[in-house]
């Protein structure tokens, strides 16, 4: 199994929030840094930092944290790809998701695919979402 483990500067419960209204995520797992045992020691302002999360996004595993401030880099080199058979529900998910961040490509009908589009959400993760053409 393979799954992207996402790494956030302190907005990862908003992150998932806001996947699960834009694509329908749900939320499996959210262990704060207050939920770790006393000899897992954090700083004070972090206790409501989230420690481990996990969601599902039809079926597929995506992990994330929030990364202490000095181990934190801006997402780059990749992108979180996500397959939508529907054309229609593929834009309309694509929209939502860039909303409040930047489009690279927009989405449109392409040689492989009934629609594609890539951008950045408003929390700088990189994303693909593809509605593949038949034979694809």
């Amino acid at each position: 199994m393979l799954n992207p483990y996402l790494n956030f500067d302190g907005n990862c419960e908003e992150a998932f929030k806001h996947y699960e209204k834009v694509l329908g995520a749900k939320v499996q797992a959210l262990f704060r840094n207050a939920d770790a045992p006393p000899e897992m020691p954090y700083p004070p302002e972090r206790k409501d930092k989230i420690m481990h999360g996990s969601i599902t996004i039809d079926g597929q595993v995506l992990m994330a944290s929030d990364v202490p401030p000095e181990y934190f880099q801006k997402p780059q080199g990749f992108a979180v790809s996500l397959t939508v058979k529907d054309p229609v529900e593929a834009a309309q998910k694509f929209a939502s998701l860039v909303e409040g961040g930047s489009v690279t490509m927009p989405f449109g009908k392409t040689f492989w695919s009934k629609g594609f589009g890539m951008g950045f959400d408003r929390f700088g993760i990189p994303w693909m979402i593809n509605c593949p053409a038949e034979g694809y």
